[in-house]
């Protein structure tokens, strides 16, 4: 059976001096890479998850455009590649960018890394792509890791469809309205956190989305590594107790399950119920959870029950 490979580029590579990195004991020659911008995806934590692709690109560009140049450096100090880094963050891009696409378009071939995984996964890369893409540069993309995948194949909840939502809203007000609008996403839901606001957007999520499955993923690929599930709720109550952990944190949320079939007439009983002892807000909240309902519907519901009972 005849088997096939795929080209490195439709442009021809570039000459310039030879490169080479250091990988399995070994020093190995880097292949001139064509000019454009190349998309390199590098380890989440264990430097050794980087393929050997990704390293032969770095080693033969003509420079990495890095986030923190102090975190990339190890990265190359392991694999001893001598290629220059350049910083390219979202603080300096502006003034930055205008002078990558001008090398670009001067026929070098740069390569474009985040701190950690994949890039343009929440961070500055996007922009500059796009622009480089309208510019006719050509853009060529080195898969590898991200703590995204990594977080989600690990959970144990469904994977057969999912959703990245990247970094919730700061504030509670905001945050709780976004994971509202998440919760009628039939899919699992992908969630990056900072340590610090771990315990308040977990409440938020137990809040809204009802005693779902979930997984919260931290250190990922490290010494360090943990995986903790449970319901939105356990998790809450777990680090409402614990504090904050240390780590990059991914948070897994299951997809809602189907409702039951349940009539109008059932429903306006359960909310009349809920309305006896609790506030409209916290009645509708509640019933949402119990039915799977869209929390907004089960609250619109409840006000007209409210209203007409006021009226009678």
């Amino acid at each position: 059976m005849a088997t096939s490979r795929v080209e490195e580029s439709a442009t021809e590579p570039r000459r310039p001096p030879k490169r080479s990195f250091s990988a399995l004991g070994a020093r190995v020659e880097a292949a001139p890479i064509a000019p454009g911008l190349h998309i390199v995806a590098t380890p989440i934590g264990n430097l050794a998850d980087v393929s050997l692709r990704a390293l032969a690109t770095l080693a033969a560009a003509d420079a990495i455009l890095a986030e923190d140049t102090r975190v990339s450096r190890r990265l190359l100090d392991r694999y001893q590649i001598a290629t220059p880094l350049v910083a390219y963050h979202e603080h300096n891009a502006p003034q930055v960018r205008p002078r990558i696409l001008a090398r670009l378009a001067a026929g070098e071939a740069l390569a474009l890394i985040s701190d950690a995984g994949t890039p343009l996964i929440s961070d500055p890369g996007y922009k500059l792509v796009v622009e480089a893409v309208a510019a006719g540069v050509a853009i060529a993309s080195v898969p590898g890791p991200s703590a995204a995948l990594t977080a989600l194949v690990g959970a144990a909840l469904p994977t057969d469809r999912f959703f990245f939502e990247g970094f919730l809203p700061a504030k509670e007000a905001a945050r709780r309205e976004r994971v509202n609008a998440l919760a009628a996403i039939p899919a699992t839901l992908i969630l990056y956190e900072a340590p610090g606001r771990l315990p308040a957007a977990l409440a938020d999520l137990a809040g809204e989305l009802g005693p779902r499955p979930a997984a919260v993923a931290r250190e990922l690929t490290k010494l360090h590594e943990e995986t903790r599930r449970g319901t939105l709720a356990e998790l809450a109550a777990h680090y409402a107790a614990e504090g904050p952990p240390k780590g990059e944190i991914v948070i897994i949320v299951g997809p809602p399950s189907a409702p039951a079939p349940l009539d109008a007439a059932a429903l306006d009983d359960k909310i009349r119920a809920a309305l006896v002892e609790l506030s409209l807000k916290d009645a509708a909240a509640a019933v949402a959870a119990e039915t799977g309902l869209p929390r907004r519907e089960v609250y619109a519901r409840a006000l007209r029950l409210a209203g007409a009972g006021r009226r009678g």
